[in-house]
């Protein structure tokens, strides 16, 4: 058997593996529904039962890379904690441990009577026709999803065969013992786990193929334990590449699992080895076999987790440390911590404070509203995926805002606190859309510079000036809002008016162009969703200004004010309109190519 050929066989038998155990895995999380997520999400109020889940979870699941990326998805959407998270990481070293058992199963074999029943050829064979029955000839998704976990538990079991196979010859090689022995080098072995489990992206993967080489006999305890130490670091890889993308406390969860890991690695390495310098360890050139490697990985990971458990706290400041909160990140937590619930025994203060936290949110939504209009001058994916982190920070405050104020309506409150109440809280759900159309916009923008669409320079113009309208209207809103202005606010509405007036003038321009062939098609569709996000943004604005103009009224009924409003149009309505209609004219564009052609 060549050399070439002993590779070739090995990495089937990996790629087998890891398709069998991606196959279990998801047929394991279908059955289980969307429990895990809940279960991970609520039981998680202390460290040790945040450990004891993520064991649970990551032996149902075969991967402590999925459990950790799943935690990382909801520390990065506010639904947990950081601290929350540490425990169920923690959890997840020790569960991806149960694969080295669940291999060992593919090593027993036998020539004939029971030992033949058992052998993985036989109980290979068996699974995968109960798995193809189900996947192919019985109609409930539930039996096509366990026939999915059956065959991908035979996949990797033929996987692992493969594996063995390949490495079977390997025995009898010089050149292959004296790479094993150079393992029994506490760095190189560490270096080697690392390494083979960064390509290979799971820990799991790395401790089959250890496995497999331990069926040639020169795997030795002192080559084992360095590799084993290293799998675990190297698994933290495809954790922190989820977190690209992620907020901050995102990226903190996902070193979490690199640093227990580290931390492990670093701390067993120091205590073992010392000892060993002066004891001298007799099982150090004890011969490893699969289930052997398999309670080494275990025990190794179990006595980690146990050392770090006292220091969750400790961990939980080194990634905060590593991952430091930016001023703003700061100002944003600011606001939150103003909403006191102490302070709802005193309307007025508990008032006061949601006032401060909702101009907080009206700023952010309003700079957000920028930053994606900006990305039509300039795109860039930073700024891209910043729009989306605001949005779920807007998201936030009018979660806790809209919380804050439902318990502060419970309590006793006169005729203008609660006047307040309500207007905040018809107020907080328009910042909020504010944010959503900030998103619309970033995805036009991305759409458009992917798609290399730019649009006619005249159709460009009368959007900048439809942009400038907008961008005055959200700044009215917003700063009235803050500071309480009535007359300001009362500049709204008809701005509003004519915003509206504007983007159906552009929908028919545009609809001329397309005619004439100035435009294409494709950026028809992009030019017609920015236009409806535009309107709908000043749409918001102009309900949050009323909202505070009807607040002085004696019936708080926004339909019914917007309707007199329009249809009286008074002498101040008037004159705002006429400000703003010659302030944004879109007829600039052909006056300036009239002009031109003279």
């Amino acid at each position: 058997m060549t050399t070439f050929t002993i590779i070739l066989s090995l990495l089937s038998g990996v790629a087998l593996f890891l398709f069998g155990m991606s196959l279990m895995g998801d047929g394991l999380k279908k059955v289980a529904g969307n429990k895990l997520e809940l279960v991970l999400y609520k039981l998680t109020n202390t460290p040790l039962k945040g450990v004891l889940l993520g064991t649970a979870v990551t032996a149902i699941i075969q991967s402590s890379s999925a459990t950790t990326v799943m935690v990382v998805g909801f520390v990065n959407s506010g639904m947990m904690k950081v601290a929350q998270a540490i425990g169920i990481i923690m959890g997840a070293n020790i569960g991806t441990s149960v694969t080295g058992w669940i291999l060992c199963l593919s090593y027993i074999d036998g020539s004939n009577g029971i030992a033949q029943l058992l052998s993985t050829a036989t109980i290979s064979a068996i699974v995968a026709i109960i798995g193809i029955i189900f996947k192919m000839f019985v109609k409930k998704s539930g039996f096509k999803n366990v026939g999915d976990i059956m065959l991908g538990f035979s996949i990797l079991m033929v996987g692992m065969q493969t594996m063995s196979g390949a490495v079977a010859p390997l025995k009898d090689n010089e050149h292959f013992v004296n790479v094993l022995t150079m393992f029994k080098n506490p760095a190189a072995g560490i270096l080697a786990g690392i390494l083979f489990t960064a390509v290979l992206q799971s820990a799991s993967a790395s401790v089959g193929i250890l496995q497999a080489l331990s069926m040639s006999g020169t795997i030795t305890f002192a080559a084992a334990l360095p590799i084993t130490m290293g799998i675990g670091v190297g698994a933290a890889c495809p954790v922190l590449l989820s977190s690209i993308g992620t907020n901050k406390n995102g990226k903190r969860t996902a070193l979490i699992y690199l640093f227990n890991d580290l931390f492990g690695m670093l701390f067993w390495s120091i205590v073992f080895y010392s000892v060993n310098a002066v004891v001298h360890f007799p099982f150090m050139n004890a011969t490893m076999s699969p289930v052997l490697i398999a309670m080494l990985n275990t025990v190794f990971r179990a006595a980690t987790i146990l050392v770090l458990l006292p220091f969750i706290k400790w961990i939980e400041k080194i990634v905060y440390l590593v991952v430091k909160d930016s001023p703003e990140d700061e100002e944003d937590q600011a606001d939150f911590d103003l909403l006191e619930e102490r302070f709802l025994a005193y309307p007025d203060l508990a008032i006061t404070q949601s006032h401060l936290a909702m101009n907080g949110m009206a700023k952010k939504a309003r700079k957000n509203i920028l930053r994606a209009l900006s990305l039509f001058l300039v795109y860039s994916t930073e700024k891209f995926n910043k729009v989306q982190e605001k949005e779920t920070l807007i998201d936030k405050y009018e979660d806790k805002l809209g919380t804050y104020l439902m318990q502060m309506s419970t309590h006793e409150m006169n005729g203008s606190q609660a006047k307040q109440v309500s207007k905040f809280l018809h107020t907080v759900s328009d910042f909020e859309r504010l944010g959503d159309h900030a998103v619309n916009i970033s995805e036009v923008a991305a759409e458009l510079n992917e798609k290399k669409i730019a649009f006619s320079d005249e159709a460009q113009y009368e959007l900048d000036v439809l942009e400038n309208a907008v961008k005055e209207c959200v700044s009215l809103a917003v700063d009235a809002f803050c500071a309480d202005d009535l007359e300001m606010a009362a500049k709204v509405e008809p701005l509003r008016e004519l915003i509206g007036i504007l983007c159906d003038e552009l929908k028919l321009r545009h609809i001329a162009r397309l005619r004439t062939g100035k435009c294409e098609m494709k950026q028809g569709f992009a030019f017609n969703d920015l236009l409806t996000n535009l309107e709908r943004i000043a749409a918001h604005c102009s309900n949050i200004a009323v909202a505070m103009i009807e607040l002085e009224a004696a019936d708080f009924d926004t339909h019914e004010y917007l309707k007199s409003v329009r249809e009286l149009k008074n002498d101040t309505y008037m004159a705002y309109f006429d400000e703003y209609e010659r302030k944004y004219d879109i007829n600039g564009y052909r006056k300036k190519k009239t002009k031109a052609q003279k």
